[in-house]
C-alpha cells in the first residue's frame, strides 16, 4: 500500500473529526461526515480490514482527535522478562493494552499486570514512549503512543481471563513467538537493556 494513500486517508479523517467536534451548521456537518466516510472507504480499499471494523476504530471516535495510548509492563525476575500469551493470536507480548480512562499510567500498569498475568507489581520508571507507526508496518489508521514502564515484581500466578491463556518468564536469548503488533523483538531487547541501566534516559521518538 502506498504511504501517500494512507497519509491522505488519515489526514481526511483527522480534519473531518476535528471539524465535526466544533461544527454547528447542518450543511457543514453533512459535508464533513461525507469526507469522513470517504476516508474510511480509502482505508477499506487499501487494507484487509473490514468496513465495519474500520468505522469502529477509524471513524467511531468523537471530539478532537488525539493519539491512543498503549501501555506495556516490563516486569523482570532473575533477569527474565514476564510475558503473556494472547488468546487473539496465540503469540506472546508484555502485559498491557489500551490505557483505561479514569486511571493513571501507574494505575493502569498495576491493573493490566494483574488482570493479564496475575502479577502484583510496583511500577518505578518509564523506559520509553514510542510512536507505534515508526516501529511497524505503517498501516494503522490512527496514531498510537506506546509507553513501556519498568515494574518491580512482587508475586503472582497466572489467573484465568479472556485476554491471555498463560504467562511465563523468558530470557533475552530464548524469547517465545512474539505478537509483533504489540511488541517487536527489538523493543523487548530494549526493555532488557533499559531495565537494568541505572542511568537510563527515557527513549522518545
Amino acid at each position: 500500500m502506498s504511504n501517500k494513500w494512507l497519509d491522505w486517508a488519515k489526514e481526511l479523517q483527522q480534519l473531518s473529526q476535528n471539524a465535526l467536534a466544533y461544527c454547528k451548521d447542518p450543511y457543514d456537518i453533512e459535508r464533513f461526515e461525507r469526507i469522513r466516510a470517504i476516508s474510511v472507504e480509502i482505508m477499506s480499499e487499501y487494507t484487509d480490514l473490514p468496513m465495519e471494523k474500520l468505522y469502529d476504530i477509524f471513524a467511531g471516535d468523537e471530539g478532537y482527535q488525539t493519539p491512543k495510548v498503549d501501555i506495556r509492563a516490563v516486569i523482570m525476575k532473575d533477569e527474565k522478562i514476564l510475558m503473556v500469551k494472547e488468546t487473539i493470536d496465540g503469540k506472546w507480548s508484555l502485559p498491557g493494552g489500551w490505557a483505561d480512562v479514569g486511571h493513571s499510567v501507574y494505575e493502569n500498569i498495576i491493573k493490566e499486570s494483574y488482570e493479564e498475568a496475575g502479577a502484583h507489581v510496583k511500577p518505578f520508571k518509564v523506559l520509553a514512549i514510542l510512536d507505534q507507526n515508526k516501529h511497524r508496518k505503517n498501516d494503522y489508521p490512527y496514531t498510537v503512543y506506546k509507553i513501556f514502564v519498568a515494574c518491580k515484581y512482587i508475586k503472582g500466578d497466572h489467573i484465568e481471563n479472556i485476554e491471555t491463556s498463560e504467562s511465563g518468564f523468558f530470557t533475552k536469548d530464548a524469547l517465545p513467538d512474539l505478537s509483533v503488533n504489540r511488541n517487536s523483538k527489538k523493543q523487548i531487547e530494549m526493555c532488557f537493556e533499559a531495565y537494568f541501566d541505572d542511568n537510563h534516559e527515557v527513549i522518545c521518538d
